[in-house]
């Protein structure tokens, strides 16, 4: 009883190794669950109907989520004035835009938002990212569950990455992400 006390630890790991080499797929599962970005052959991809999201510009032309594909990366995000981490993370969402707008589009979607309350906002914090409202019916493959959600789609429209929450976007890993993956 003593021995297995003391090598508990060692008996765990080496029974979890044994687990990941003899059953490949409980491996890709834990690498898809800590690791989603390098999951990318695996990734969903967005159909047309997904895209055909018409976008009523605030600081930018209005257009159809459809016209972009097939061009760059495209940085969509959901946000909303009224949404606290959504207000956090939009400093970091501007450092990238300025890093990377020639490499990505970039479509900020506002929603459940007045447009005078967005104006005020991208006025007030001298924000110039490219700000929509949608005008039309958003997919359940794109609607948000939460705010602020984002998604990083190839030009093709597969979904190499989505965040749902805050999270930093001005970051070293991000940037070296679109720096690889970017045509």
């Amino acid at each position: 009883m003593n021995f297995l006390r003391k090598n508990a630890f060692f008996i765990v790991a080496v029974i979890f190794v044994a687990v990941l080499y003899l059953f490949p797929s409980v491996k890709l599962k834990i690498k898809d669950l800590f690791f989603p970005v390098a999951a990318i052959e695996n990734a969903i991809t967005l159909n047309d109907e997904d895209y055909d999201i018409q976008l009523k510009g605030i600081n930018a032309p209005d257009t159809n989520l459809k016209e972009l594909k097939g061009n760059k990366l495209v940085f969509l995000n959901f946000w909303g004035t009224w949404c606290p981490p959504c207000r956090e993370e939009w400093p970091t969402i501007e450092k990238l835009y300025f890093a990377k707008k020639d490499k990505i589009d970039f479509v900020l979607i506002a929603m459940q938002d007045q447009q005078e309350d967005v104006v005020t906002f991208m006025k007030k914090n001298g924000y110039t990212a490219p700000v929509y409202i949608a005008e039309s019916p958003i997919t359940a493959h794109v609607l948000p569950k939460v705010f602020p959600t984002t998604f990083l789609l190839d030009k093709n429209g597969r979904i190499l990455l989505k965040e749902d929450g805050t999270k930093d976007w001005n970051s070293k890993s991000v940037h070296e992400f679109i720096d690889n993956v970017a045509p």
